[in-house]
């Protein structure tokens, strides 16, 4: 029997998909022979390799981070997130930096009130839809209304190797909240 040689992937197609997505240039390259050279194939098994090693990351303890406000151009909106991190390393990180900066900014444009469904008291009287529209995790970025802010999570877990955890956030929106 003949063996099947993998075909190697151009040094032009490991750039742009490392560049793309932020992964390891040999898992850029694994991922795109095992693909036969498809970047969206290769896409798709960093993806799904990302998700797997996020889940991994889960329970270590994250003891640093990053505190992040925005207030929006009128200061009558604005939001502060706290963001943890495995290292102060990963917390420096223009990648860790910016997500930290968007997802402040998602807060004070869509105001959630849990991060996750199960966060919910059970008095609170929402659907399963209703309660997935106020979480967090389950909302759909404000800026990729086609990437949910749970996805961009486990990607940027992905990406710096650490657990990443949202610890806390509020939205403050002028007159909001105030007795009349």
């Amino acid at each position: 029997m003949e063996a099947v040689m993998k075909a190697k992937p151009s040094l032009e197609a490991i750039k742009a998909l490392r560049e793309e997505t932020g992964a390891a240039i040999g898992d850029v390259r694994s991922a795109l022979e095992e693909a036969g050279g498809d970047p969206e194939k290769a896409r798709a098994l960093l993806q799904q390799r990302g998700l797997q090693l996020a889940a991994k990351r889960e329970g270590r303890v994250t003891g640093q981070g990053r505190i992040e406000a925005y207030i929006h151009h009128d200061g009558r909106i604005g939001a502060l997130v706290e963001v943890d991190c495995e290292t102060d390393f990963v917390a420096r990180t223009d990648d860790f930096k910016r997500f930290c900066r968007e997802l402040a900014m998602h807060v004070a444009a869509v105001g959630p009130r849990f991060l996750k469904p199960e966060d919910a008291p059970p008095n609170a009287k929402l659907s399963s839809e209703e309660l997935k529209a106020v979480s967090l995790l389950e909302q759909p970025f404000v800026k990729d209304q086609g990437t949910t802010v749970g996805e961009l999570l486990k990607a940027l877990i992905a990406k710096t190797g650490e657990n990443v955890v949202i610890r806390r956030f509020m939205k403050f929106a002028v007159g909001e909240g105030a007795a009349r």
